[in-house]
């Protein structure tokens, strides 16, 4: 296989399957016929360097795009510290059951 040329709004759409709808990285390179390893690349250069990650993105993110983004992120957030808290929940009421003590 030769090297493939991707768009800058394929890159960003692949990362955002990754990022923002939780996929894996290998579903998502095989659900769009990425050769394997590429969009971890990707998403390394986009965690880095999000506004500019990749050439050919010229206008900011609305302020509409970023709010509704910014809510899912906190959904996410959200989601995620209620786990924590369960499992702090969990582990503290009896630390010895699952030390193997």
């Amino acid at each position: 296989m030769g090297n493939r040329r991707y768009d800058s709004d394929f890159k960003r759409e692949a990362v955002r399957m990754v990022m923002e709808d939780g996929l894996g990285v290998r579903e998502v390179e095989r659900s769009l016929g990425i050769t394997h390893g590429v969009l971890k690349g990707w998403v390394q250069k986009h965690r880095g360097n999000q506004d500019a990650a990749f050439v050919g993105r010229v206008a900011p993110e609305s302020p509409e795009a970023e709010l509704k983004r910014l809510r899912k992120e906190n959904e996410r957030l959200q989601r995620e510290r209620d786990i924590l808290k369960k499992a702090v929940a969990i582990f503290s009421t009896d630390p010895h059951r699952y030390s193997g003590s």
